[in-house]
């Protein structure tokens, strides 16, 4: 009896040897909600990625900054989804939370929002700071709209986080 359809092709067989993927491979991403437990789940999401990834030594710095980063953003618009972006490109992890809140067109506005996230944000901006990386925020360029909050924690002084 003749199928009308094909079916799907067997599924092939990768070669390799097992070994974990290489870092510079990492590219990872979740949604969570605009809760406060989301912060508990994304740095759990974070660990679990960098450990696969053995990356291990950029934990304690980057699990830190994930909680302070989704901790202040579903603050400012609660309930709404949050998306997070995990990347480990040119020695450096990237980490990258996109919420819903639109950027305002009143300047007072502007001025008192980006006032609100940078006080909600101090912490992360001093684990940052102290790993000699980078940090901001600005317009999202995803579809829905929003605003990046993004952080990136250089590999020499992640691993060297609170050790002195």
């Amino acid at each position: 009896m003749s199928v009308p359809f094909p079916s799907c092709p067997p599924p092939r067989v990768l070669s390799g040897s097992g070994e974990p993927p290489s870092p510079d491979e990492l590219a990872c991403s979740l949604t969570v909600p605009g809760a406060p437990y989301s912060a508990q789940i994304a740095r759990g999401a974070v660990r679990s990625v960098l450990h696969a990834y053995r990356l291990d030594s950029l934990a304690t710095a980057a699990v830190q900054v994930t909680g302070e980063l989704i901790a202040a953003t579903w603050q400012l618009e609660p309930g709404r989804s949050l998306y997070l972006a995990v990347r480990y490109r040119d020695d450096a992890l990237r980490l990258s939370v996109y919420d819903g809140h639109a950027p305002h067109a009143h300047p007072r506005l502007a001025a008192h929002c980006e006032a609100r996230r940078r006080a909600g944000l101090r912490v992360m901006a001093a684990v940052v700071r102290d790993c000699g990386g980078a940090w901001g925020f600005g317009e999202s360029r995803e579809p829905g709209g929003g605003t990046r909050t993004w952080a990136s924690l250089p590999h020499a002084g992640a691993v060297g986080y609170l050790l002195g």
